[in-house]
């Protein structure tokens, strides 16, 4: 992908990028209708109630959206099951959407029709990007938000390319780590972990990475992530402090929450700082008085949609992902793929441990 035009789209692209994007679209423009007359129908994934994602999430007809000024309707190829759009469902999530909502916020498709003022993007180019309520056949974004995606860059990629990578980029600029510091980070084997693994290592930062199964170790090492430990087996902190040679451990981040942050503070130098990034096990985070008071451990959490980093940079990052997967460097598994009608299927496969990939929504 390369012209100014391009250029353009990746500098704008995909500031707010994770959860629930600021769309002009309203709940009226799916469920409403936009013009008298007969309305084209499309299938879509609504909750009406926030709950269980399993039982509350069903397959409707709706309007197909109608793009207003400044945006695209795309029709839906592929969408991600991300863990924040699970947690949004449940009502858990920093942003609670109004009911009835669509799930979904990010995907690749195929431009359907432009709104007026639309000129950086064509009828029939593929883009990806962040969006809202992509789970369903169309959906509508703001064109100066979704990225063209290269001839080369397959679909399953594509899906998955701003959420996961672009956040992890983020998060190790956030950590405020240095060139051949250690950090320590638990679900190595998540597309964070993976990728946070991967981009740090780029910049001369030492990451251990922590999995809960033994056999996860060599998948990872198969795919050239180094330094992982299972806690599976007893004595697993002393398998750290061999790997850092007894450096220090200054940054810690964790994606679990429960016991999560306990965990890593057992390798973690006293006065260093975690980051939270998530809540897979679903349950609060656990941190003990002493932690605090004795070893002064330091608390933040990190959330993509309020980054605190340069617009700037977070175009740069975008820029250098798109690249990266338009090389053929950059390619992000799928591990399941779903039609509509199987979300309840796509959301149980989502939840499995041991995945080798996102599961997605085929439109």
């Amino acid at each position: 992908m390369c012209g100014r035009r391009s250029s353009h789209v990746l500098e704008t692209a995909m500031v707010r990028h994770v959860g629930l994007c600021h769309c002009r679209a309203s709940l009226a423009d799916y469920v409403g209708g936009f013009h008298k007359g007969k309305v084209d129908q499309m299938r879509s994934v609504v909750f009406e109630k926030y709950g269980v994602p399993e039982q509350v999430l069903k397959v409707g007809e709706r309007d197909k959206p109608v793009p207003g000024e400044g945006q695209a309707l795309v029709r839906m190829l592929l969408s991600p099951i991300h863990n924040h759009d699970l947690m949004t469902v449940a009502g858990l999530y920093g942003v609670k959407p109004p009911l009835p909502w669509v799930g979904g916020t990010e995907a690749v498709g195929v431009v359907e029709a432009l709104g007026e003022g639309v000129s950086n993007l064509v009828v029939g180019q593929r883009v990806a990007g962040g969006a809202s309520q992509t789970w369903a056949e169309y959906y509508l974004v703001e064109a100066a938000r979704v990225v063209p995606v290269p001839d080369g860059v397959s679909d399953e990629t594509a899906c998955q390319l701003v959420s996961m990578p672009l956040s992890s980029k983020m998060i190790i600029a956030y950590l405020g780590i240095e060139p051949g510091q250690w950090m320590v980070q638990n679900a190595g084997n998540g597309a964070v972990g993976k990728l946070v693994a991967r981009f740090a290592a780029e910049q001369g930062i030492h990451v251990v990475s922590l999995v809960r199964r033994d056999e996860t170790v060599a998948e990872l090492a198969a795919l050239g992530v180094n330094n992982v430990v299972s806690t599976a087996n007893e004595g697993w902190q002393e398998q750290v402090k061999a790997l850092t040679g007894g450096a220090d451990i200054v940054r810690g981040l964790d994606s679990l929450g429960g016991d999560g942050p306990e965990q890593l503070f057992e390798v973690m130098e006293d006065g260093s700082e975690l980051v939270n990034f998530g809540a897979m096990t679903g349950r609060p985070l656990r941190i003990t008085p002493g932690s605090l008071l004795f070893r002064q451990m330091k608390v933040r959490g990190f959330w993509g949609m309020k980054p605190n980093l340069p617009a700037a940079d977070i175009g740069r990052m975008l820029g250098e992902l798109v690249t990266l997967a338009a090389k053929g460097e950059l390619d992000l598994p799928v591990d399941g793929v779903f039609d509509l009608e199987q979300v309840a299927e796509a959301v149980k496969a989502s939840d499995e441990p041991g995945r080798k990939g996102k599961v997605v929504l085929r439109g």
